[in-house]
Formats: structure tokens, C-alpha cells, sequence
């Protein structure tokens, strides 16, 4: 059964699924800026625009565009911003 999720008053909303890959959503993402936390592994690839992306312990925010990777640790919080509108895949591990 497929899942719907909200977060930032319907400003992100993904959909969850499970696969022979695992566990995933496909979501997208309006303009703005977010902290998200984990509670696993996350390798969240986008697949449309692109996501300024501030990972813990960095000083510095790194742009991922379309076609790109990138992982988060378990139990951490990130922060991202969204200059256009964005589309991503994130696949939990």
C-alpha cells in the first residue's frame, strides 16, 4: 500500500513505497528552505531541479542536481534549500 506524507504545511509531500530495492519515497519539494531528521540511512537522489543541500558538521552548502547523490547517517539532522521547485527519490538503507 502506498503511503502519503506532508511536511511543512504541503510545502514537501512524498509518497512511500516498498520494493525489492527497499524501502523509498518519491517526493517533491516547493521553494524554501528545510530541516529534516533521520532515523536511518538515507541516499536521497534527485531527479528533477536542484537542492542546496547542508549535511551535519558543514560549514559550507553543496549543490545536487538532477541525476545526484547524496547520503545522510542515521539519527542527524540536515537542512536543505529548494530555489525552484524540486523532485527527489531517497532510499532508505
Amino acid at each position: 500500500m502506498l503511503k502519503v506524507n506532508e511536511y511543512f504545511e504541503g510545502a514537501v509531500k512524498s509518497i512511500a513505497l516498498e520494493n525489492a530495492e527497499g524501502n523509498a519515497t518519491i517526493g517533491v519539494m516547493e521553494t524554501g528552505e528545510y530541516e529534516f531528521g533521520t532515523s536511518t540511512v538515507e541516499h536521497m537522489t534527485i531527479t528533477s531541479g536542484e537542492l542546496l543541500v547542508k549535511l551535519p558538521g558543514a560549514t559550507e552548502w553543496t549543490t545536487y542536481k538532477k541525476g545526484e547523490t547524496f547520503i545522510v547517517e542515521n539519527d542527524v539532522k540536515f537542512n536543505v534549500k529548494a530555489e525552484t521547485q524540486v523532485a527527489y527519490y531517497c532510499l532508505y538503507v
